[in-house]
């Protein structure tokens, strides 16, 4: 089986998907990392396609090496791995469908048939008592733990920042019901972000997100140390020397990789070889239902590191909410996310629905 064409489409000009044809016609999806989406359209057909035709599409291994040192060269990792993640991800869709098994069995297999997943809210416009109602919508439906997104983004220590004050509401309305995780995305400065914490660690927040800017490794050494709440961070490294170094100067309590931004399967496989080498307990960032979250739980589903509820993003999303891009439904029930059992990534794609949802194909 060889790989004959390329195609990278972008949703609703936010989701970029790679889509890989075979001369088998079995044809894999990958799905990219959604920021800066015709960057990662630019890689896969200028610097990735011409590495990929004419290639066994079961040589993941060699071809994701071939990947990385052709972005070396061509940009930094952050541009680079989300696209070589669609490119990865596809090409295991399509060795588990050529298998005719579905891809947690090429990942060792599954000791769990549904993962629990938590409310991940990335808006930052809502009132502490506003935002204390929706958690409760969110407790109703099923869900066991809530992800808020405060603090104000683009800004260090911003007076008008509401996250104590939000999480206070929060627990005056659903009490001990809903774990609350708390994600600030590197608006603190460590002294700041000591003080918060420890009133976050009065009101029972399960983790402590991102609390320092993503660089300040030492910073978040500091507040390891100063803080008994699990901090977590990881959502902006992509390789395995990014997470050696992470864990080994930063010491988040929680580690956080991504499939759609570390460069596929093949590197988040090498990076939590790393990261559990240190003990360290894991979770995902995943703010995309469809191809993210169904690569994650085929990647999580027989591990034993990655204890705790996985992120699932409650916002509208379009490619979910204003029209599927899939065949079936994949969803989530009562706060849990069954585990596909279809072949590769178990997802059946409209690719006819797809190519009219980019405007440019």
């Amino acid at each position: 089986m060889k790989i004959t064409a390329v195609e990278c489409l972008v949703l609703d000009a936010e989701y970029p998907y790679a889509i890989i044809h075979t001369d088998a016609g079995i044809t894999g999806f990958g799905e990219c990392f959604r920021r800066a989406p015709y960057v990662s359209k630019a890689a896969i057909e200028t610097v990735f396609t011409p590495l990929l035709i004419g290639r066994d599409p079961f040589d993941t291994s060699a071809i994701w090496d071939e990947m990385l040192r052709a972005g070396w060269v061509a940009g930094p990792p952050g541009a680079l791995m989300t696209a070589a993640s669609g490119i990865d991800i596809a090409l295991w869709d399509i060795k588990g469908k050529a298998l005719g098994v579905p891809l947690y069995k090429l990942l060792g297999g599954k000791n769990r048939d549904r993962v629990r997943v938590y409310a991940s809210s990335l808006r930052r416009d809502l009132e502490p008592d506003a935002e204390a109602r929706r958690v409760a919508e969110f407790r109703d439906q099923g869900f066991s733990a809530y992800k808020m997104h405060s603090a104000v983004p683009n800004r260090t220590d911003d007076p008008s920042d509401r996250t104590v004050e939000t999480v206070t509401a929060i627990r005056k309305l659903v009490g001990d019901d809903m774990q609350v995780l708390v994600d600030v995305n590197g608006a603190y400065s460590v002294h700041h972000a000591i003080e918060v914490g420890k009133a976050l660690e009065d009101l029972g927040v399960f983790h402590f997100e991102e609390p320092v800017h993503v660089r300040n490794l030492d910073g978040l050494a500091e507040l390891a140390d100063a803080l008994d709440i699990p901090i977590a961070a990881g959502e902006n490294a992509y390789t395995r020397w990014d997470f050696e170094e992470l864990v080994t100067r930063g010491r988040p309590d929680i580690v956080q990789p991504d499939v759609v931004k570390t460069g596929g399967i093949t590197e988040f496989e090498r990076i939590t070889a790393v990261v559990s080498a240190h003990n360290l307990p894991m979770t995902i960032h995943n703010t995309q239902p469809y191809g993210s979250t169904a690569a994650h739980m085929h990647l999580i589903a027989g591990r034993t590191d990655f204890p705790y509820a996985q992120e699932y993003n409650i916002e509208h999303v379009g490619i979910r909410d204003a029209g599927s891009i899939l065949k079936e439904p994949f969803e989530v029930e009562d706060g849990h996310i069954r585990v596909p059992e279809g072949p590769g990534l178990g997802l059946e794609y409209d690719i006819d629905v797809m190519r009219k949802r980019d405007r440019h194909a």
